[in-house]
């Protein structure tokens, strides 16, 4: 085998002018630890040139060695397929990390509604939650909030998609009637971490833990963006308890970091899911300012987006009536 490969860089070296081809020997050889050392020393730029080179050079070498009559494996013709030229970046995108694609390749469970969720279409300032508190008390509750960013110019530069809410609408979702005993975790930003502390101690929680999801690229680098001093990478999710432990609860479970990719606007890893119902099994799950793509089985996920056709009606007979949604604002100065 040894001899095969030796023989097919050699012939790759006489037929390939390219210049990456003359780099492919080198490409090719060493171990995967010393291949990390390297590139843990490029830049980005240098990174996805050298990334670029090698899997031409793995595409080279798979043709040599098919024309020697060596049979080639599925993961290796996939290696091939990875080296075609990914599309520019998108408008508030970062890397251009996007490759062409077919609608075949699409996984049915990232699109597909969930048959075992219950999604409640509503605007949570004005949605009626007393029939779903009196229905049931929930063993964990997630919220990640559209919080109002302190700043007159609340994009800073990154289209935010949403609007925002104030403190103090979000101070008045009824969190204490939903829970009796159990857990809630927080989705939090710097600006918010002293209010949410607060907000813990005024629903009757005390916190208990503290999860960071540091953000990756699709190569497994930072996924860094904006940040008012320094670029963020990570987000944070306060956990706050209440009364006993609900039936079940595990201990020493997972890890309070999790190292997951960048998804889409507002969507959480699924790490964090998976986290909450290793946690506590088989639980009443309820999430809060939930999207289309953050439906789970079993879990309960009241938010204005959660179908992914848009407002429902009562916040759209607002807009019509009045030009805004109710509770919604824009900025710093609630515009």
């Amino acid at each position: 085998m040894l001899a095969s490969h030796a023989s097919a860089q050699s012939q790759m070296e006489r037929v390939s002018p390219s210049k990456s081809a003359h780099k492919a020997p080198a490409l090719l050889r060493g171990t995967d630890a010393q291949a990390d050392e390297r590139w843990q020393k490029l830049d980005d730029q240098d990174l996805d040139q050298e990334i670029a080179e090698y899997r031409e050079s793995v595409a080279q070498l798979t043709q040599v060695l098919k024309g020697l009559g060596v049979e080639v494996s599925a993961d290796e013709e996939k290696e091939q397929d990875a080296s075609k030229p990914a599309l520019p970046g998108l408008e508030g995108e970062e890397n251009g990390e996007y490759t062409l694609g077919s609608v075949d390749d699409l996984d049915p469970s990232e699109w597909q509604v969930p048959p075992h969720c219950i999604p409640i279409h509503a605007n949570v300032t004005t949605y009626d939650w007393r029939p779903l508190a009196a229905a049931t008390q929930f063993d964990v509750i997630m919220m990640d909030p559209p919080w109002q960013l302190a700043t007159a110019n609340p994009t800073r530069g990154v289209s935010l998609g949403y609007s925002q809410l104030t403190d103090a609408d979000i101070m008045n979702l009824p969190v204490p009637k939903l829970q009796s005993n159990g857990f809630l975790f927080v989705w939090v930003i710097n600006a918010k971490y002293k209010f949410t502390l607060d907000l813990f101690e005024r629903w009757g929680y005390r916190v208990v833990d503290e999860i960071v999801w540091v953000k990756m690229t699709v190569n497994r680098r930072l996924a860094k963006s904006h940040g008012y001093y320094l670029q963020h990478a990570k987000e944070v999710c306060l956990v706050g308890k209440k009364g006993a432990d609900p039936p079940g609860t595990a201990r020493s479970i997972a890890s309070d970091v999790i190292y997951a990719e960048r998804r889409g606007q507002s969507q959480k890893p699924e790490e964090i899911y998976q986290l909450i119902e290793e946690l506590v099994p088989a639980g009443k799950y309820l999430e809060i300012f939930g999207r289309k793509n953050n439906l789970h089985n079993y879990w309960v996920t009241v938010g204005n987006e959660v179908t992914g056709t848009g407002l429902p009606q009562e916040d759209m007979d607002a807009v019509n009536n009045n030009k805004r949604i109710p509770g919604a604002v824009y900025g710093a100065a609630g515009r």
